[in-house]
């Protein structure tokens, strides 16, 4: 029997399957609707349902920029082992998706899930995956960043992914700085830009962390304030950008070696994917 769009499209919204997956359900059973359900069950779908609470750590991390370096992207696609993330195929893929991400800087995750490679949406193209290669597979992270200047860095295999957006446009020396703060996000993984981007909740926690060890030293109470400031300006050097010391050179600070590339160069924001957080 002749299989319809509607049809096809019926059977998606029921099972949350793919468009070509489900036009091939309904061919392999003749247009029964309920048999043709039990048929994706016994493929993919039924493998990304119960595959669904598995933990996806291993994968890949893609960083790029436009050719005029005023966007970047990060995409994750992860898998649950590394058997899979190594295989070229894999990479491939993850590679397909970080172009589509790249040429066409979607909005949201789910934006990018609803583009096409080749004609078939991303989300569709995923569930393929899951009922091939028979893991939990998946896009969990994709990040934007536009400014004058954006660097993107891949670290460790393709483990670790970073943008880096700059207030200068772009060139050999602002563009090396960036790298090199990049290399350092990597490396340190900063919890913000400076002291005054710290979450508050963040700061409260180092401080009542300092203050309980204080007082376990036994320290005066009337003592414990000052010390426990002076453990958080010593978090802030240490996990923040700008203050950390420059891995390259430490005998400067981040914000040194920036200023150092151009005066007027400021590093704006940054963002870290890595797999396994």
């Amino acid at each position: 029997m002749a299989i319809t769009a509607a049809d096809v499209n019926k059977l998606r919204t029921v099972t949350g399957a793919g468009m070509m997956d489900c036009k091939k359900a309904l061919e392999e059973t003749n247009g029964d609707f309920e048999a043709a359900i039990d048929n994706l069950r016994k493929k993919g779908q039924k493998v990304a349902s119960k595959r669904a609470d598995r933990e996806a750590n291993e994968g890949v991390v893609i960083a790029k920029t436009t050719s005029d370096n005023k966007k970047g992207i990060i995409i994750k696609l992860t898998s649950e082992t590394d058997f899979v993330s190594k295989n070229a195929d894999f990479i491939k893929f993850a590679e397909s998706i970080a172009e589509t991400a790249i040429a066409e800087t979607p909005a949201t995750l789910e934006d990018l899930k609803g583009k096409s490679i080749n004609g078939k949406l991303i989300s569709d193209l995923i569930d393929e995956q899951v009922g091939k290669i028979g893991e939990k597979i998946d896009v969990t992270e994709y990040t934007v960043m536009e400014a004058e200047d954006v660097v993107a860095y891949n670290h460790a295999g393709n483990r670790i992914g970073v943008l880096v957006a700059l207030n200068q446009p772009h060139s050999d020396a602002t563009s090396g700085a960036g790298k090199d703060a990049a290399m350092q996000i990597a490396a340190m993984n900063p919890v913000a830009l400076d002291s005054s981007e710290v979450d508050p909740d963040t700061i409260e926690r180092e401080l009542q962390i300092a203050r309980d060890l204080i007082r376990a030293e036994g320290k005066p109470e009337n003592m414990i304030e000052k010390i426990a400031q002076g453990k958080l300006n010593k978090f802030y050097k240490d996990s923040t950008l700008l203050n950390q010391d420059f891995v390259k050179d430490p005998s400067k600070t981040v914000k040194k070696m920036i200023q150092d590339a151009n005066p007027d160069l400021q590093i704006l924001k940054f963002k870290r994917v890595a797999l396994g957080e």
